[in-house]
C-alpha cells in the first residue's frame, strides 16, 4: 500500500514538472484524474456541512484542482496536496456564497415588521418615549416572543459589517474584521511547514540520490546533464530520483501527523 501511495505520489511529481515546461490539455487531464482523491474528500467534508449535493461541490471542486495545477511551480519546493487545497476548498466555498441568497422572511412577518414601525412611531409621539417591545405587540395583537421573533429575523437579515465593534478597550477597540484570520497568512504558514518537511526529507537521502533531484527539479537540468556532474549515466539518474521521491514520500508522511478526516 505504501509503495503504491509512493509511486503515485512520485508520478504526480513527474507530471507536475512535465505540465510546467509543456503545458497541454492532455497532462493537466491526467493530473486531474491523479488528484481526483482530494477533490472527493473535501467536498464529503462540506457536503456534511450543508445542503448541497455530494456530486455538485465534487464538479466544483475540479476546477480549484485545474487552477492549482495552472500555477503550481514544483521548484519551489512545498506538496502540491498542500498548495491544491485552498483553491479547490476556495471554489466550493464561493459556489455554496453565490447558492445562498439573503435570509427570507415570511411575507406576514415582513407586514408585522411594518405595521410594527408604524404603530412604535406613533406611540412614541403619543407618550413621549419610545414604547416597549410589549406596547408595540399589544397594539399589534400578537403574542410578546412573535414580535421579538420577528424583529430579530429583520436584524439578521441584514449582512454584519466587519467595521462592527465586538471588543472596546481602554485604549483600542477590535472589529469583526480583525478577528477574522487572514487566509493568505495560513496558506503561507502551511507552504513553510510543507518545505521544511521536504528540506529534512532531502536531507536524509543518499548524496548522489539528493543530488540528482536537487539538479532536476531545482537546477532545472536534463537528466543527461546531471548524469556528467554526479558521474553516472541518465538511466541511473532516472532510477535515484525515483527512489528518491519514494523514499521522501515516506519520510514526509512519517513526519506527518494522521489525523481523522
Amino acid at each position: 500500500m505504501v509503495a503504491t501511495e509512493s509511486s503515485l505520489r512520485s508520478d504526480n511529481v513527474e507530471l507536475l514538472m512535465s505540465y510546467q515546461q509543456n503545458p497541454s490539455v492532455a497532462l493537466r487531464n491526467k493530473l486531474v484524474r491523479l488528484n481526483a482523491g482530494l477533490v472527493r474528500k473535501i467536498a464529503h467534508r462540506i457536503s456534511r456541512q450543508c445542503c448541497e449535493p455530494y456530486e455538485d461541490l465534487e464538479q466544483i471542486g475540479y476546477l480549484g484542482l485545474i487552477r492549482a495545477i495552472e500555477r503550481f511551480n514544483p521548484s519551489q519546493g512545498y506538496a502540491f496536496s498542500s498548495f491544491a487545497v485552498p483553491y479547490i476548498r476556495g471554489e466550493m466555498l464561493h459556489f455554496l456564497r453565490d447558492r445562498s441568497g439573503s435570509i427570507r422572511i415570511p411575507r406576514r412577518w415582513q407586514d408585522l415588521q411594518k405595521e410594527g414601525q408604524r404603530i412604535r412611531a406613533q406611540l412614541a409621539q403619543s407618550l413621549g418615549h419610545q414604547p416597549s417591545d410589549t406596547e408595540v405587540a399589544e397594539q399589534l395583537g400578537i403574542p410578546l416572543n412573535e414580535w421579538r421573533e420577528v424583529k430579530l429575523a429583520t436584524q439578521n437579515r441584514s449582512p454584519l459589517s466587519l467595521d462592527a465593534t465586538i471588543s472596546q478597550q481602554t485604549d483600542s477597540s477590535m472589529t469583526l474584521g480583525d478577528s477574522l484570520t487572514d487566509p493568505h497568512y495560513q496558506i503561507l504558514q502551511v507552504l513553510e511547514e510543507d518545505r521544511q518537511q521536504l528540506q529534512l526529507a532531502l536531507s536524509q537521502l543518499e548524496d548522489k540520490t539528493r543530488a540528482a533531484i536537487e539538479f532536476v527539479f531545482f537546477g532545472g537540468l536534463s537528466r543527461k546533464e546531471v548524469a556528467k556532474r554526479i558521474g553516472i549515466s541518465p538511466m541511473t539518474v532516472t532510477r535515484r530520483i525515483q527512489r528518491g521521491l519514494e523514499q521522501m514520500t515516506i519520510l514526509m508522511q512519517a513526519q506527518t501527523p494522521h489525523t481523522d478526516p
